[in-house]
């Protein structure tokens, strides 16, 4: 199962680069036509469509990675059975925070799919396709944060600390700043 779930994540971190090096090579596309005296329509909207994507297909790897901006404050000051129940009753308020987000936006997405919705912009793209990868992203994430409830009702120190203490240990602190 952890295989499973891993590889998952790095579907989602994998689909995140790929939207990124879509963005590039829109830019790279418009730059181009441009020097062309040529327009590339939708570009604009195609790279806001790919951030989108970018932001929400990497949640749950960034997730699992402890690089998610994260205030532990209040949970460093606790002692370990303290901050275990402190840390089960912030996952489980995640997880169903993010379960009415997923949900929220598969209804909204489904929504535009239906009434055939499509952009205002040059080129009229169905509006379901990019809504797409925010229900998509926000659904791993869910399970990465359901995957984290069970590590640490286990016993287990969750993962993203347990990434986060090792980054720091090789001095790495780039996912601080």
């Amino acid at each position: 199962m952890r295989r499973l779930l891993d590889a998952l994540y790095a579907l989602g971190a994998g689909l995140a680069a790929l939207s990124l090096f879509a963005i590039f090579c829109v830019m790279m596309a418009q730059v181009t036509m441009r020097e062309m005296q040529l327009q590339l329509p939708a570009a604009d909207d195609i790279s806001a469509y790919l951030c989108v994507s970018t932001t929400f297909f990497a949640l749950a790897a960034t997730f699992k990675r402890g690089e998610l901006i994260r205030v532990g404050m209040a949970l460093d000051r606790l002692g370990p059975a303290a901050r275990r129940w402190a840390e089960l009753l912030v996952l489980a308020l995640a997880a169903a925070l993010v379960a009415y987000i997923t949900a929220w936006t598969a209804q909204d997405m489904w929504f535009s799919w239906e009434i055939e919705e499509v952009a205002q912009g040059t080129v009229p793209i169905p509006l379901w396709i990019p809504k797409l990868a925010v229900p998509l992203g926000t659904g791993l994430l869910l399970i990465a944060i359901l995957d984290e409830l069970v590590i640490v009702l286990r016993g287990a120190r969750p993962s993203y600390v347990v990434a986060a203490e090792e980054r720091s240990a090789t001095g790495d602190f780039s996912a601080e700043v």
